[in-house]
Parts: C-alpha cells; sequence; structure tokens
C-alpha cells in the first residue's frame, strides 16, 4: 500500500471517529429532566441505534423506546428499545411499518409525557407514513433521485407527502413534550429540512414545492399534486430542539488529521454543493497547480455533492467524486484524490467512497476500462474496485455529510 493511500486511511479513520455522535447525544442529555410521567425514545436515522444507545446509557433506561435505521446499521440489543432496520435512500414497506409502531408508542401520550427523538439523516426514507400509495412515494423519491434534485429540494417535495415530515410527528405526539436532539447531514444545519423535520416547523412553502416539481418535470399524480398546495405546520408548541454534529466539524477533524501527518492544510468550504463530478475534476485541478511547489499541501471540500443518472451501473457520489478526479491527476505520482460519506454507506453499494492517485489512469487503461464511459454509466463502483480504490468502512454510526480531500506529498 502506498504512504499516499496509508495517509488517507488514517485521515478518514481519525474524521470518522472524531464525529461518532455518542459523546454529543451524552452532553445534550446530562442536564435532562423529564417532566414527572413517562419517557418514550424515538430514534430515526442512519445514526439512530448509535444515538439510541448512548442516550440510555445516559438515562439509565426509558419507559419504551423505538430506532428505525438502515440495513446493517443495528449494531445489537438496547434495553427497553425495539430495533428495526428499513430501506433507504428509497423507502420501503419496513419503513412504514416501523413509523407506524412509532407512532403507536407515542399516541395516548399526556403533557407529563417526555418523547425523546433522536434524528439523524436519512430518516426522509427511513421515518415515514405516506398520504399516498407506497409505490408511488417510492417512484417520486426515485425520480427526485435520478434527476439530481438536491437534499433541500427533495424534502421540500417529501414533507408534503407524509402525515410525520414538516412537523407532523411532534403534533403526533401531543400534549407530550418533545426533546428533540438532532444530528446534521445537510449545508448550513436547516432543522425544518434534516430528515424532513418530522419535529420542527417547515419554512418551506407549498409555491417553492410546485416549482421544484416543474423545475424537474415530475410526472405526479393529480392526489399528489393536490398535496402539494396544502401547507405544513409552521409553528409547534411542545418542542425543544438541540442540533449537534455537522460537516463543519467533519472537516475540522480531516484538518486536524492531515496537519499531524506534516500537510500544510487549506479547507476550501464546508458548503460545497454541486455535481459530484464537478467537484471531482475541481480538487484534480487544485492540485496540478500546486504539483510543482515541493510543499505537502492538503486541500478539504465538506458538504453535499449531487449525481445525475445518465446511467444504470452502481456507485454514489463520493465514489463518481473520486473517480471523476483521476484524469486530472494522471501521471502526477504524489497526487491523490478521496472522497467519504461519514454514515459508512455511499449510494446503494457497500462503499463508504473512493480513492484515486495518480496511477488510477494507468492501471484503468490496462483493464480496458474508459472513465468516461464509466461515469456516463454511473459506474464508479466496479472502476474503482478494479484500482482497489474503494472505501469501505462499514456503518460508522453516524452521519454528518461527506468529506472530499486532495492530497499532495513532496
Amino acid at each position: 500500500m502506498s504512504s499516499l493511500r496509508q495517509n488517507a486511511d488514517k485521515i478518514i479513520n481519525s474524521s470518522l471517529n472524531a464525529v461518532l455522535p455518542d459523546r454529543a447525544v451524552e452532553k445534550a442529555l446530562e442536564q435532562f429532566q423529564g417532566n414527572g410521567g413517562r419517557t418514550v425514545l424515538v430514534a430515526a436515522g442512519k445514526a439512530a441505534w448509535q444515538m439510541a444507545a448512548a442516550a440510555v446509557r445516559v438515562l439509565g433506561k426509558v419507559d419504551d423506546g423505538i430506532v428505525i435505521t438502515k440495513y446493517e446499521h443495528v449494531k445489537g440489543e438496547i434495553p427497553g428499545v425495539e430495533c428495526y432496520e428499513a430501506g433507504h435512500p428509497v423507502p420501503d414497506q419496513n419503513s412504514f411499518d416501523a413509523t407506524e409502531k412509532a407512532l403507536e408508542k407515542v399516541s395516548g401520550l399526556d403533557e407529563y409525557d417526555t418523547v425523546i427523538f433522536l434524528l439523524s439523516g436519512g430518516g426522509s426514507a427511513l421515518f415515514e407514513k405516506p398520504l399516498i400509495p407506497g409505490e408511488e412515494l417510492q417512484d417520486i423519491t426515485k425520480q427526485l433521485l435520478a434527476c439530481g434534485a438536491d437534499i433541500v429540494e427533495m424534502n421540500t417535495i417529501r414533507k408534503r407527502l407524509s402525515a410525520v415530515k414538516g412537523g407532523r410527528f411532534a403534533l403526533a405526539c401531543m400534549p407530550a413534550r418533545v426533546y428533540a436532539i438532532v444530528l446534521s447531514d445537510i449545508v448550513g444545519d436547516p432543522l425544518d429540512m434534516i430528515a424532513s423535520g418530522p419535529a420542527y416547523p417547515d419554512a418551506s412553502t407549498c409555491e417553492q414545492a410546485e416549482a421544484i416539481a416543474e423545475k424537474y418535470q415530475l410526472k405526479l399524480s393529480s392526489q399528489v399534486q393536490e398535496l402539494l398546495k396544502q401547507e405544513t405546520p409552521k409553528t409547534l408548541s411542545n418542542v425543544t430542539t438541540q442540533i449537534t454534529g455537522s460537516v463543519r466539524e467533519l472537516c475540522r477533524a480531516a484538518q486536524n488529521a492531515a496537519e499531524e501527518l506534516g500537510y500544510e492544510t487549506v479547507l476550501l468550504t464546508d458548503e460545497l454543493c454541486c455535481e459530484a463530478r464537478e467537484a471531482g475534476s475541481m480538487l484534480a485541478s487544485i492540485l496540478k497547480t500546486h504539483a510543482r511547489s515541493g510543499k505537502r499541501c492538503c486541500f478539504i471540500a465538506g458538504g453535499e455533492t449531487v449525481v445525475h443518472l445518465t446511467g444504470t451501473g452502481k456507485g454514489g457520489r463520493n465514489q463518481e467524486l473520486a473517480l471523476a478526479a483521476a484524469p486530472g491527476i494522471a501521471g502526477i505520482p504524489n497526487a491523490c484524490v478521496f472522497s467519504v460519506g461519514s454514515d459508512g454507506t455511499d449510494g446503494p453499494t457497500d462503499a463508504a467512497g473512493g480513492y484515486v492517485d495518480g496511477s488510477a489512469m494507468e492501471y484503468l487503461k490496462k483493464q480496458n476500462i474508459d472513465v468516461f464511459t464509466v461515469l456516463r454509466q454511473n459506474d464508479a463502483y466496479n472502476a474503482l474496485k478494479a484500482t482497489d480504490g474503494l472505501i469501505i468502512t462499514g456503518p460508522t454510526g453516524t452521519n454528518v455529510n461527506d468529506v472530499a480531500v486532495a492530497l499532495l506529498d513532496e
């Protein structure tokens, strides 16, 4: 393994360990006091199991609880808490069934009861009770993913088609008090958009939702078109929210890890929001500019890119970003680009992201793999697999966006 790849792995591992939600959840609950009644825990999202396990450690016990997370993300039993796995990024029947169980647990509560609501990215798919047939919701989700809509646009649509999104879950908990702890996976930390804001007033409007549907020419039934015209809750009186964790912390952790390895670091942005291919090409261009500087440099960009699906291959936005950088750094032996999703999963794959260095193009050509054809087919996974460029971490227990890094050795 090259020293560049070893350093990349060290930066990845250090960064992910630094943004695990355990300490943040524990700190948020240190001063928690119930209201004299029952305490019910509801955790939804990719980091739900990790957050719930930390919460129960602090509280000692809960009267009832449920975790709804992605497949293969449950790491064991949590006392007093039922754990369910469901579909992501497209909701499935397990998403609907588990959410119905969560609603049953919070129904009939009184003003002395408290719902501890632990929310993380991925909740839009995992925590769902659709107001339309499940198959139709799945189709709309696939349309939004394929057209390259960003997460805010997607959630503006999805919260209007749901009985739990856009503040509606908090209404279902009334008159009980809701204490929400939110792990942010959206640039800028908009609380009404993270997992589509089940317990936060919705700031988006019907006009915005209809404009998004028009922008991407979404194929929608008349029922969906009518739902887009119905406004969501704009005020909630029973919720206290604390946000914890963000892509800024992920970038800062990557920066600290790189500096410990002796790199001069530059944080380019923690609000990256563009096509994955464009981001990869940009990072490669930056490395080309500095290739002869004689310095050990590290450039960091955090956020969330998007992918336009033009093919039927296998991959994710981080893998596509990395592969798109390969042509730009071809032949530069001391350069590499890697990108990783903090949750440990990138698209519908077992990889967290991808890595390329200056030799990647040579390896691909030897195997008759054309990068530009692969990118059109959205098949970055198989191309990176051929160059040993897949980053595999397994589920991490956190979810605070992605981080992309460009390294240059002497």
